[in-house]
């Protein structure tokens, strides 16, 4: 399942990558917002990793897609989730490495900086890259979860 969250600013490149993901066939969860109207990104953030880091725990295959203008802030506030780790993809490089390497499991765009075109594009390296498991790759991402099981507070 791909969960999907904006804020205003992001808002019509999520409504966008909707259309995209309803040609492909791909299944979503549009948690909002709806509009263009002013809100806060972190609104949008929190439950988007939320139901991807829920479901992956449960063994379910999950990932999230966060907009907003720069791809800061839903990037900074989704990184706050216990087991969410967000990247913010400029590139499809950038899309692929973060699942390849780093385990990324919320791909994170920018509204006002992307067009539709670059989005999918990166959208499509996120989705078609897995995580290599490589030795390396995968001991940091322990150092990761282990940080987090330490530092963390429920």
């Amino acid at each position: 399942m791909l969960y999907l969250g904006s804020d205003h600013a992001g808002y019509a490149l999520k409504e966008a990558v909707r259309r995209y993901l309803d040609e492909q066939g791909i299944r979503y969860t549009d948690l909002g917002t709806h509009s263009a109207e002013s809100v806060d990104f972190c609104d949008y953030a929190f439950p988007v990793a939320e139901s991807v880091v829920r479901e992956r725990e449960q063994g379910h295959d999950a990932l999230g897609i966060l907009f907003c203008g720069s791809g800061i802030g839903m990037d900074i506030a989704a990184n706050k989730v216990r087991g969410a780790r967000a990247a913010l993809a400029m590139t499809p490089y950038m899309g692929a490495q973060s699942r390849e390497h780093d385990n990324a499991n919320i791909l994170v765009l920018a509204g006002r900086i992307l067009s539709e075109e670059q989005s999918i594009e990166i959208l499509t390296a996120f989705l078609s890259a897995e995580f290599d498991g490589q030795e390396n790759h995968a001991r940091r991402m322990q150092k990761i979860s282990d940080y987090e099981s330490t530092h963390f507070t429920v």
